[in-house]
């Protein structure tokens, strides 16, 4: 194992999409084709139900781990300005339809959502559904903050549909925590977890990472047997992504020579990884685990999962609307994102414009590709029998899988591939042999963070 890490130990794409945004063509799109791939895919699946993706980008402090589009203020007035142009953006998209949306998901992500106050989150949701009809078989969820979500802000999203909440837990070890600065107690997030289980959460999912600055195998043992008191049914254990060269990203407070790194790093994972199947917790894909009595487990088996840019879910939707600052919107088809500064995206929403600044439309290939990358991370498995299935470069991909056969990390037989659940760890490089953009650039700088 040590030797595969340092040989496969490389930069590259989380595959949330395909293309991976570095790649998009930008400069043949437009908004009018965006809109036009968006009614498609629209027409063709409403009747199965949307996901909406609602970022909510403010903190009231930076957390030097995280590189997501964020915005650091204590000045909770920004909150109502925001929601406005939030719901002015989805009646721009409404107002393109041939008929009400039926929803069948939102996420609420950020940023820090429990930033927000209940009544605030109320307002942004049921102004959502004003327009809209509910699938029989919706789910809703949201990300928390274990230091500032209350009793009420469970209640009132409880009450309005969601059943599911994730809190960002991170590392239990004060050193590691003041260096993310990220600062908050076992007590904490136990109070929360038991707070949104007494109000009948039926999901509660704590976010963990591996690889931050100062961390070690006994602080990880120590966070897993802490997590091990609360059992919660996900747990999303993310590989910390170094991506310093990200504008707008802080992550700051420590050096790179305080990270984990290699076979080190690995380790973080891989005992982890022990301890949390000793539990009762079932890998899922990449980064996740749950419980077997959890929808994500379920699905996995039946392989019907789906992933999107809110990672992993159980709601297999082809349209998906990204609302707020930087959010990203996937039609299938194409991919657009949101300008990414709060500022604006207000003034833009305001103007009565698509707050889009860039994207990208897919070609045939592109989506015999994609396809392909969506099953090896969902299902560990893909197959290019069918004419349809092929694509102009794929002599190339099996050539550059010839070398991961020989190091045992695909089994491939009769045009299928397959992934053995002890590589699942190289995932994200076997996918980079699909990814023909990946291959045929030699970008200048890096764009991705490591693969392992």
């Amino acid at each position: 194992m040590k030797s595969l890490i340092k040989k496969y130990n490389i930069p590259g794409p989380r595959y949330t999409s395909y293309p991976t945004v570095p790649f998009w063509d930008n400069q043949s799109f437009s908004k009018d084709k965006w809109i036009a791939s968006f009614q498609k895919s629209f027409i063709q699946s409403n009747h199965k139900g949307i996901s909406i993706y609602i970022h909510l980008p403010f903190c009231e402090s930076l957390c030097t781990f995280c590189a997501c589009h964020k915005h650091i203020t204590k000045r909770h007035e920004v909150e109502g300005s925001y929601i406005n142009a939030v719901l002015k953006e989805w009646e721009l998209y409404t107002d393109i339809l041939v008929e009400k949306p039926i929803i069948k998901e939102i996420h609420l992500g950020g940023g820090t959502p429990t930033f927000f106050s209940g009544v605030n989150l109320e307002k942004i949701i049921k102004g959502i559904l004003k327009k809209s009809e509910l699938h029989s078989k919706y789910e809703f969820s949201f990300e928390g903050h274990p230091n500032n979500t209350t009793r009420e802000q469970l209640q009132i999203l409880y009450d309005i549909g969601f059943t599911r909440v994730s809190f960002g837990v991170q590392d239990y070890n004060k050193k590691v925590q003041v260096a993310i600065n990220r600062v908050q107690s076992f007590e904490q997030v136990k109070k929360v977890t038991k707070l949104a289980r007494e109000i009948g959460y039926t999901s509660v999912s704590h976010d963990l990472i591996f690889g931050l600055p100062f961390q070690t195998l006994d602080n990880i043992i120590d966070t897993i047997n802490k997590t091990k008191k609360l059992l919660p049914d996900r747990i999303s254990f993310y590989s910390y992504a170094h991506v310093p060269w990200v504008k707008g990203v802080g992550q700051r407070g420590f050096n790179e020579e305080h990270l984990p790194k290699g076979e080190e790093k690995r380790r973080l994972y891989e005992v982890s990884k022990m301890m949390l199947e000793d539990l009762g917790y079932c890998e899922i894909g990449m980064d996740h685990f749950a419980l077997k009595s959890d929808s994500l487990y379920k699905l996995s088996e039946k392989k019907k999962l789906h992933r999107n840019f809110m990672g992993y879910t159980t709601n297999e939707t082809q349209l998906m609307v990204g609302l707020g600052m930087s959010a990203i919107s996937d039609s299938w088809y194409g991919f657009a994102q949101n300008v990414k500064t709060t500022k604006e995206y207000l003034k833009i929403v305001e103007s009565g414009e698509l707050p889009v600044f860039r994207g990208h439309i897919l070609s045939k290939e592109d989506l015999i590709i994609r396809r392909h990358i969506l099953n090896i991370m969902c299902n560990l498995t893909t197959s290019w029998q069918k004419e349809e299935h092929q694509f102009s470069n794929i002599e190339n991909t099996l050539e550059l899988l010839k070398e991961m056969e020989k190091d045992k990390l695909v089994v491939i037989e009769n045009k299928t591939l397959k992934v053995p659940e002890e590589a699942v760890a190289f995932i994200r490089n076997v996918c980079m042999s699909f990814d023909k953009y990946l291959l045929n650039s030699k970008p200048d700088t890096q764009l991705f963070s490591s693969t392992i």
